[in-house]
């Protein structure tokens, strides 16, 4: 098994050092990454197995539908964003050259395939074309093998509209056109060619670069892309591919990945959840992406070209990767997270608001809620250096008193906002009501619950930022505002539930009414997920539900609720309620920290149970190997967290939680010099409860320890056992626990 490991890996480029590290001692990190993980999805979108460098802009795959689709349509140069289409595209091909703009496309041979983070091949099998792509951090690098006996084509692509252009007859230029901006590319050849621009049916300017060469042949085309100027493409491209030299770009990419992956070390444990966690890591590197150009960068916030040499990043889905994508760069990497909350600043001061879902051509409104408030507080409580504090209470404040809330809508605030901030809750519709607000989005509906628990969530970020920036009278108001989830908690139906305006409850199903995705007063998940959206005063929650004892009996009831229908019934309302475990879905985002309430109950070990069930059961190694939307490092951040063992059970404060690790050993080597060391002695797949634990050498009375724990360095060492501990944890004061992170990051 070994030896095919190896024979396998050693095509994928592994070096030599790593391939005696192989037999000598265990796999590095690198080989265990499969971006196939996960390339067919449950139901809607799958994984993409990118090539790029960590956090850089070149982003390219083979383009098809997922791991099931027998054809490839083009191979972009780059991504536009995580699943906003791409910019140009190439495809090798024989024959004829193409006299109309039709894109030919290839069938591929799944076992002839080498997918790797900084390296992929295809075999074409009809043409019999080998397609090789290295990564840059503006620039890619394509060699393509063509058979003998025919006339070499190379397809020029353009997806969004624009053109190519011939400079020589070995180099190429061409325009894009995403959302009002441009992109630009310049390409060279290694060998001159006829160019042909292809006569125009689509109203794109796309052409084919042809060799009527009789032989076998190799041709390598490189490239870069600018989104400042057609100069500055090639100036890109020579400033960093100067020389012919795939290979040696190839080893260049591998050892950027190479320094990411071994940040974090495991020993024990599956082979299988090796795959995963590490496969999970590579995708939490896919963004925000840089974009700074040789010092410069081009800001669609505001169209203008910027002087900064500090690194501009976009592309970002707040809503999914507030959660555990943001706080886990916090600890590997706080200068790069500094960078990120830094180039959000500046879209605020570009655009005049804070953004929600950054893109490169600007922010996309998608979902609910100003998350980023979450995110800005959570690296404030965390150090992250430098900070604009002022700025950044700005910025929050702005977002929270005058932008809309409405989901999927950028701009001033509207009539419901104002209702929201005089009555406490956002008010819905009746079924079958009519809208009565243009500004409402036809599709996205109301969402009237999960907006008044997610902007709840958002206020009390407000609230603490205010507090540190000084603000008396504003943190008094943002956290009475916080409260304004409890103005929805339905008592006798034991749900968060809609009121109209009036302030009458309406009377739905929870579980399944709300339109397409519940979306008239939930958000892609039921009123059972958005029952525990209230991170922010989990203590508060328990008083609504009755007592910790309730809460915990709820929780219960979640993961073994039936749900009173048939799985085509729910998915044909629901598509996102995937990974499902009673009323439990492990496919969306909202349902991340639900697992490890049990440890506010005084039951870690049930935790514990599902959490060790769940990466085993809805995060295998293969191509069904996400159960929902991944976003781009939302919910494989989640993976990480989990399977090292901890998780940040509430974003904006500096607490993490433990969980059950599934790694013996698990080091993290700090940017500090430091490391941070999870021991989970005698772990193993039956082994997954805790019975003892100790930090730095101190015994650990409950599931719980700070920011300033990890990242100053140490030891948490955990006993593990085959059987439940129902003694440990089972009696620690959270609310002291809570406080004291709180007092604890705030003196740091």
């Amino acid at each position: 098994m070994l030896s095919n490991l190896i024979t396998r890996r050693t095509a994928a480029g592994i070096s030599a050092a790593l391939l005696l590290a192989l037999t000598s001692y265990g796999q590095a990190p690198l080989s265990w990454v499969d971006p196939r993980v996960g390339n067919v999805g449950h139901l809607l979108e799958p994984t993409r197995p990118t090539a790029q460098l960590p956090n850089q802009a070149i982003r390219s795959y083979p383009g098809r539908k997922d791991h099931l689709d027998p054809q490839i349509s083009t191979f972009p140069l780059s991504l536009v964003s995580h699943r906003q289409g791409h910019l140009f595209g190439v495809m090798p091909y024989t024959g004829a050259a193409m006299a109309t703009a039709t894109p030919p496309r290839a069938t591929w041979d799944p076992e002839n395939e080498v997918l790797t983070p900084y390296y992929y091949s295809e075999w074409l099998d009809q043409e019999e074309i080998e397609i090789a792509f290295v990564p840059g951090a503006k620039t890619g690098h394509f060699r393509i093998v063509f058979p003998a006996g025919s006339t070499k084509n190379v397809f020029l692509q353009i997806s969004q509209g624009g053109a190519w252009q011939r400079v020589s007859d070995r180099a190429v230029s061409g325009t894009e056109q995403v959302k009002g901006m441009t992109a630009w590319v310049y390409g060279e050849f290694s060998k001159p060619g006829v160019y042909a621009a292809c006569r125009e049916t689509t109203g794109k300017g796309q052409a084919c670069m042809s060799w009527a060469e009789t032989g076998a042949s190799v041709i390598e085309f490189k490239y870069a892309i600018s989104f400042i100027s057609a100069e500055q493409a090639r100036k890109n491209l020579v400033k960093e591919q100067p020389a012919w030299d795939f290979d040696g770009d190839k080893q260049r990419a591998q050892k950027a990945w190479e320094r990411v992956l071994n940040q974090i070390e495991v020993k024990g444990g599956t082979d299988r959840m090796k795959r995963t966690f590490y496969t999970a890591l590579y995708r939490c590197q896919e963004r925000m992406v840089n974009i700074t150009e040789d010092g410069k960068y081009y800001s669609h916030y505001d169209k203008r070209i910027h002087d900064d040499s500090r690194p501009f990043y976009v592309d970002d889905w707040v809503w999914d990767t507030y959660l555990a994508h943001h706080p886990l760069r916090t600890i590997l990497n706080p200068a790069q997270e500094a960078d990120m909350i830094a180039s959000y600043l500046k879209m605020y001061q570009q655009s005049g608001w804070l953004p929600t879902f950054p893109l490169l051509w600007g922010d996309n409104p998608c979902m609910n809620g100003f998350h980023s408030t979450i995110t800005l507080l959570d690296a404030y409580r965390k150090g992250i250096q430098p900070f604009d504090l002022p700025l950044a209470y700005e910025a929050a404040k702005k977002n929270a008193t005058q932008a809309t809330m409405l989901p999927w809508r950028n701009g001033p605030a509207c009539s419901l906002d104002s209702f929201y901030h005089q009555k406490g809750y956002y008010p819905a519709l009746h079924p079958d009501e009519k809208e009565t607000v243009g500004e409402v989005h036809s599709f996205e509906r109301r969402q009237a619950v999960a907006i008044t628990l997610g902007h709840s969530y958002d206020d009390w970020a407000l609230s603490q930022l205010a507090v540190a920036a000084k603000h008396k009278d504003d943190y008094a108001l943002f956290l009475k505002r916080s409260a304004n989830y409890q103005n929805l908690y339905q008592a006798e139906k034991g749900f968060f539930m809609p009121k109209d305006a009036n302030g009458k409850w309406i009377d739905i199903d929870p579980t399944f009414d709300g339109g397409m995705g519940g979306r008239d007063y939930y958000d892609e998940n039921n009123g059972w997920t958005y029952l525990w959206q209230v991170q922010q005063d989990i203590p508060g929650l328990m008083t609504l539900m009755g007592g910790k004892q309730a809460f915990e009996a709820r929780l219960d009831q979640l993961f073994q609720e039936s749900l009173g229908r048939s799985k085509y019934e729910l998915w044909a309302k629901f598509p996102d309620f995937t990974g499902i475990v009673g009323q439990y879905s492990m496919g969306n985002e909202p349902s991340f920290h639900i697992p490890y309430l049990y440890n506010f109950t005084g039951a870690p070990w049930k935790t514990q149970k599902r959490i060790r069930m769940l990466l085993n059961t809805w995060y295998p190694d293969n191509i069904f190997g996400i159960p929902g939307d991944e976003d781009g490092g939302g919910m494989s951040a989640f993976v990480v967290f989990s399977c090292m063992g901890f998780y940040p059970i509430v974003p904006g404060l500096p607490l993490y939680t433990i969980g059950s690790p599934v790694f013996e050993k698990t080091t993290i080597h700090l940017p500090n010099g430091k490391d941070f060391q999870v021991d989970a002695l005698g772990c193993s797949e039956q082994n997954k409860f805790i019975q003892e634990a100790y930090l730095n050498g101190k015994r650990l009375d409950g599931p719980w320890m700070t920011h300033t724990d990890i990242v100053q360095g140490g030891v948490l060492k955990l006993v593990m056992g085959p059987r439940a501990n129902k003694t440990w944890g089972a009696n620690v004061d959270v609310n002291r626990i809570l406080q004291q992170a709180t007092l604890q990051e705030s003196a740091r």
